[in-house]
């Protein structure tokens, strides 16, 4: 198990701890997404949620109105403004003092969401790659930046992913990434492996067995792996059914080194955190004793 790095991301104007993992709420206002009990619409099914999440202790609420799904169908921008307007509205009304995530690829949107909703942050599934004005966006809007790594796009990405080397090229695509947003003064950036974008089954656990290395960027690591296929489908059952399997995968992805959970169920994520952190702790206490010096009375 790794030690996590201390890291802290400043959200409207005050600074995150993320040297204790944080758990990010996932809010859709979409009628399609893969989850269907995550579809929230009407402004009572949105204000239930909002209060469910905060009481059972998210940290942050990722607000997405495009459904980032295998084939799902496009959303207009202007589409996609009128849903998170929508949800916005009630989100700041029933949370006002939440940290605000959200999930989208195009520049106008975020935009729009940073300045009139007063968003914290931008969860972009695209790292830039869908919407050319991204990174100018971010650096002009001087706030957290989520980039995840995507092979293809929502429409395309499970058609046919391949790699000669996972790894290799999910390191080289952060780092490209992650090297022009620095020259281009970008602070608070936040890398997420991209867990079931563009990866088979097979992909998906390499890329699992192999996250600490993403430590060598020296940047917060997110993991989005709430309820997806690489469950449902090494499991044989549904995404209703894989609550489970999500909570075994993210107390797996904490031990090596996750710094955010983007989850549809906040609470059993909140106990994975609380537990690992409990263990890390005890770790430390342990091998601190281990180092010390015998005492006279045990000679």
């Amino acid at each position: 198990m790794n030690n996590l790095s201390h890291f802290e991301i400043n959200v409207n104007g005050r600074l995150m701890d993320l040297s204790r993992p944080k758990v990010m709420g996932i809010l859709n206002i979409t009628p399609d997404s893969f989850f269907a009990d995550s579809r929230k619409q009407t402004e009572e099914e949105i204000e239930t949620q909002v209060l469910r999440m905060m009481e059972e202790g998210a940290d942050i609420i990722d607000i997405g109105a495009y459904s980032s799904r295998s084939n799902a169908a496009d959303v207009t921008p202007e589409e996609e403004m009128q849903r998170l307007r929508h949800g916005l509205s009630i989100l700041r009304r029933v949370a006002p003092d939440a940290v605000v995530s959200v999930d989208t690829f195009r520049a106008d949107v975020a935009r729009m969401c940073v300045e009139e909703y007063g968003v914290a942050i931008i969860n972009d599934i695209a790292a830039g790659e869908m919407d050319a004005a991204m990174f100018d966006t971010v650096v002009s809007l001087g706030v957290p930046y989520v980039m995840m790594h995507m092979q293809g796009t929502p429409q395309t990405m499970q058609s046919a992913p391949h790699y000669d080397n996972l790894m290799r090229e999910v390191m080289l695509y952060f780092a490209e990434k992650v090297e022009r947003l620095r020259s281009m003064g970008a602070k608070d950036l936040i890398l997420d492996p991209g867990f079931g974008f563009g990866k088979t089954l097979e992909h998906n656990y390499e890329l699992m067995a192999h996250m600490e290395e993403l430590e060598l960027f020296e940047l917060p690591i997110l993991v989005g792996i709430s309820r997806k296929s690489m469950i449902y489908r090494l499991l044989d059952i549904t995404p209703q059914e894989s609550l489970n399997g999500t909570t075994v995968l993210n107390t797996l992805a904490l031990m090596k080194g996750a710094h955010i959970l983007r989850v549809h169920d906040v609470l059993p994520a909140v106990q994975a955190v609380k537990m690992v952190e409990a263990m890390k702790q005890n770790r430390s206490f342990s091998i601190d004793n281990a180092a010390a010096p015998c005492s006279s009375t045990l000679a």
